[in-house]
């Protein structure tokens, strides 16, 4: 104060305002702590059974570790009815007005004639924290009104925090002493410039991933042994980065509206080596529509100077990637899961393309015109990408698009020239795609299962116990119900678009193997129990070979499925010739089944004509094992038929 004091009385007021900016944006970071922990009082007051959250370290970071008062309001609040009583009210609302006038003194106490509403509402504020000493607590009204962050409401206490902090970011621009590869400095040490270039360096090779896009302004000044860092992300008043150097240690603090958002920023930073550390979200009314407010601090621990800078540059590069994310990532989620979608935003801050300039070359439109032109017989209306192209395709269509959008707008290019190449990669991807046969694959994948539970009951029967013959059985029993999920689904997909009949069509055929192969294991149970304890041996070995057969014949449709995935009228003509071979293995083995399930009656009638328990089951276990081999031979006459019609081969 003797320094300010000082400049003063040379009539020199304007060397105040870089003292005065600094210590209203100290002022800042204390009146969002007390406000957060007012929040999280309420929290605490309201479920008291949970441990209340330690905020030592803010505190300390804020200068107010020796506050002892306020490490006891959230252990201490409590409700009285629906007004929150606060034991240090006083002591609270005394240091909320002390911050507010300190925080508006640069724009409200010298000579600034601009801020007329910003004079008001501070002496408003000042005259309702007076009144609200006269209480005994924070009523709904009154906590709503210090809290509230929704501007639909009408104006509250920190409201007016946020646009004095967004006044106070301008000024501090305006008044800075130096402007350092772009930063806006003042009040700093030599030491400190490779450190402010190292940040500037992380940010200026990622910022024109923002295009037009405002934001990442940034404002240096020192406090002390702390060198400060603030960043404004974009034009969300609360959505500014506070950084502290302090021997070789980077604190960063972060709050954010939207946790996934945080949670986004988190992760980045951790993957460049930052410790975080989350505090629980609180909940307030009137803030982010009753959704979590989250918060948290992160910390580097640099052991030497590079280490110390690349920290810097890291965190500055990875700024650019939250401007618009929420937008973003609601956009993509017309197309994939909200999962996928967060996951595809990940990938392109990872590979530095962003988002903005999808964003920008028309988001959501940009993909919804390239399906429409691109083939309107694939997409209809409602339809979602990853249900016609398959997650991964999709995914790699909107990744493709995210970096191409990227590359062009840097270069310059229309946006009508985004279009066309979003349209040409989506007709790439079209060319391209095996949902389908990843749907007919899963399939196959069942039908195997159970096939090989069946060959396993067959091999081991004699040795298994009651127990274990009911599990497998319940086993088949869920991988035929997974299977016919499968033909629902695809069934589904056939009313919206015909190039899915052909699909349905091979999946019937594919179903009826599975339920086949399923009842087969249920029927084998049978013939463990009492009268029969199992089958005799030269039955069970020629049933044994038989369900070896299917299970060999299943192997070979896996086998065809995968390789007419990849077969097209311009594909080699090898894999055609492969896939012809593997698929009249399949086919040739229903002959070998039907001879073997003769040799297996034959053998049913001299081994079990004395009962009539055991040639019956073995009967049916012989037809029923058979009939999964017809089916077979169906599924693999519709698969060649839709093969030989995806090459404009006659069928």
């Amino acid at each position: 104060m003797l320094k300010e004091k000082a400049v003063a009385s040379l009539g020199q007021s304007s060397l105040l305002m870089p003292a005065w900016v600094k210590a209203a944006l100290l002022a800042n970071d204390r009146l969002k702590l007390y406000l957060t922990m007012v929040q999280s009082a309420a929290q605490h007051a309201g479920s008291p059974e949970n441990p209340a959250t330690d905020w030592g370290r803010e505190l300390a970071q804020s200068g107010l570790h020796d506050a002892a008062w306020l490490q006891d309001l959230v252990k201490t609040a409590y409700f009285d009815d629906r007004t929150l009583v606060i034991p240090q009210l006083g002591q609270l609302l005394g240091a909320l007005a002390s911050d507010l006038s300190l925080m508006a003194r640069p724009l409200c106490d010298a000579g600034h004639e601009s801020h007329p509403a910003l004079i008001a509402r501070r002496d408003l504020w000042l005259q309702k924290l007076h009144a609200m000493e006269d209480g005994e607590g924070l009523g709904p009204q009154a906590l709503a009104e210090l809290t509230r962050g929704d501007r639909k409401h009408g104006d509250s206490f920190h409201i007016l925090v946020m646009d004095l902090h967004k006044q106070l970011n301008a000024m501090a621009s305006e008044i800075a002493s130096e402007n350092l590869d772009g930063a806006h400095v003042w009040q700093i040490e030599e030491a400190d410039r490779p450190l402010i270039k190292a940040f500037m360096r992380g940010l200026h090779r990622t910022a024109p991933l923002k295009f037009s896009h405002p934001g990442l302004d940034t404002a240096v000044t020192r406090n002390g042994s702390k060198l400060l860092i603030q960043n404004d992300i974009g034009t969300n008043d609360v959505h500014v980065l506070v950084i502290e150097v302090e021997q070789r240690t980077i604190s960063l603090t972060y709050s954010d509206l939207h946790a996934g958002r945080f949670d986004f920023f988190r992760k980045m930073l951790e993957a460049v080596g930052f410790e975080w550390t989350v505090h629980d979200p609180v909940t307030s009314e009137g803030l982010n529509a009753g959704k979590p407010y989250q918060m948290g601090t992160a910390v580097l621990k640099a052991d030497g100077d590079d280490v110390l800078m690349n920290g810097l540059e890291a965190v500055a590069s990875r700024i650019v990637f939250v401007i618009d994310w929420n937008r973003a990532r609601k956009r993509l989620q017309n197309f994939v899961s909200k999962s996928q979608a967060v996951a595809i935003l990940r990938r392109g801050a990872k590979e530095e393309w962003g988002h903005m300039a999808w964003l920008l070359a028309g988001g959501e439109r940009l993909v919804f015109t390239a399906m429409q032109v691109v083939d309107s017989e694939a997409f209809r209306v409602g339809d979602r990408l990853d249900d016609v192209l398959g997650e991964p395709s999709a995914t790699d269509f909107l990744l493709g698009l995210l970096r191409m959008s990227s590359i062009m707008l840097r270069q310059q290019q229309p946006v009508a020239l985004v279009a066309d190449e979003a349209q040409m990669l989506l007709a790439r991807v079209l060319r391209q795609r095996t949902f389908e046969f990843d749907l007919l694959a899963e399939h196959a994948a069942y039908c195997h299962a159970i096939a090989l539970a069946l060959c396993d009951a067959l091999e081991n029967g004699a040795a298994m116990d009651s127990s274990q013959s009911a599990s497998l059985v319940l086993r088949a029993k869920t991988w035929e119900r997974q299977a016919d999920h499968l033909l629902m689904d695809a069934r589904q997909r056939a009313e919206r678009q015909s190039r899915w009949h052909p699909v349905v069509e091979l999946l019937e055929k594919s179903d009826d193997v599975a339920d086949a192969l399923e009842e087969a294991t249920f029927i084998h149970s049978m013939t463990l129990g009492e009268p029969l304890q199992g089958l005799p041996a030269s039955v069970n070995e020629v049933l044994r070979r038989l369900a070896d057969t299917t299970l060999a014949a299943i192997q070979d449709q896996v086998k065809a499925i995968e390789i007419a995935r990849h077969v097209s009228d311009r594909g080699d003509p090898a894999d055609s010739d492969l896939f012809l071979q593997t698929l009249w293995r399949m086919l040739r083995a229903e002959r070998l089944c039907d001879e073997l399930s003769r040799q297996a009656r034959r053998r049913i009638v001299d081994s079990l004509h004395a009962s009539p328990a055991g040639l019956l089951l073995a009967n049916d276990l012989t037809a029923t094992i058979e009939q999964a081999s017809d089916g077979l031979l169906a599924a693999g006459y519709a698969l060649r038929k839709m093969v030989l019609t995806k090459t404009g081969m006659s069928a």
